[in-house]
């Protein structure tokens, strides 16, 4: 595959066993599928994978995946189309994979919510610990205390457990990304994090160095649970520093 560049050998004993947690892969460039698959496998993974954005609905609407790694650059359907009718039915993790420099469609990627991506060309050691990094940090997530419904600031509930938040009564639809962020800041009112802060602690690995992901998702959880997006009440930004949540 041009311009990708990967790790071949698998002659290592460093593979982390999963509890056969699904991955569907949906990339063009059949060198992609088969080596991700590969190391995927290796690694404990249950493993779909699909060449075109129709084949990926169809597969993600049979084998229900726990996360995608999803190309962008698709025929048939194209990835920013696939990751939109996913995210239009739940809120399966979504990691994509954008051409080097291709900045438009990242940012694009990352204001609908894709929990992380990775520039190609890349390593597949890096892409399994991006997907066990996602699939962890949804299952810790989701296994904390819930305190009677989790976290209650007025008419607004955050339950850890079942990561379902509530504004006045009624569901608000987050991306895991989303509850991600909100769940940790809620989880320490007024307790100021910097914008890479927040990258190191919920994805861990650096965006090349750009925090803009982060002002991204708190803009869309501002729209989603603040009256008035405009003068939030408790997602507050603290000029110069970063971003607190108020009680």
């Amino acid at each position: 595959m041009a311009g990708n560049t990967f790790e071949i050998s698998l002659g290592h004993n460093d593979w982390v066993t999963t509890n056969q947690a699904r991955v569907l892969v949906v990339d063009d460039e059949p060198i992609v599928r088969e080596v991700l698959a590969r190391y995927l496998t290796r690694d404990g993974f249950l493993v779909d994978t699909a060449e075109d954005g129709q084949t990926a609905l169809d597969l993600f609407e049979n084998q229900q995946p726990d996360l995608v790694v999803l190309d962008l650059m698709l025929p048939r359907i194209g990835g920013l189309e696939v990751f939109d009718r996913i995210r239009s039915r739940n809120s399966t993790a979504v990691i994509m994979l954008t051409a080097k420099g291709d900045e438009r469609d990242r940012l694009v990627g990352l204001e609908l919510g894709a929990d992380d991506y990775v520039t190609k060309p890349f390593s597949p050691r890096e892409v399994v610990a991006r997907v066990r990094t996602v699939l962890r940090r949804t299952s810790e997530n989701g296994s904390g205390p819930e305190n009677d419904g989790a976290l209650v600031f007025d008419g607004l509930k955050v339950h850890g457990r079942s990561r379902e938040v509530r504004l006045d009564g009624n569901l608000v639809s987050l991306t895991p990304k989303e509850f991600d962020l909100l769940y940790l800041l809620a989880s320490n009112p007024r307790a100021v994090y910097s914008r890479l802060q927040l990258l190191d602690e919920l994805w861990d690995f650096a965006f090349d160095g750009d925090p803009s992901t982060v002002t991204v998702h708190v803009r869309r959880i501002r729209e989603k649970i603040e009256r008035a997006p405009s003068a939030p009440r408790h997602l507050v930004t603290v000029w110069g520093a970063g971003y607190r949540f108020d009680p």
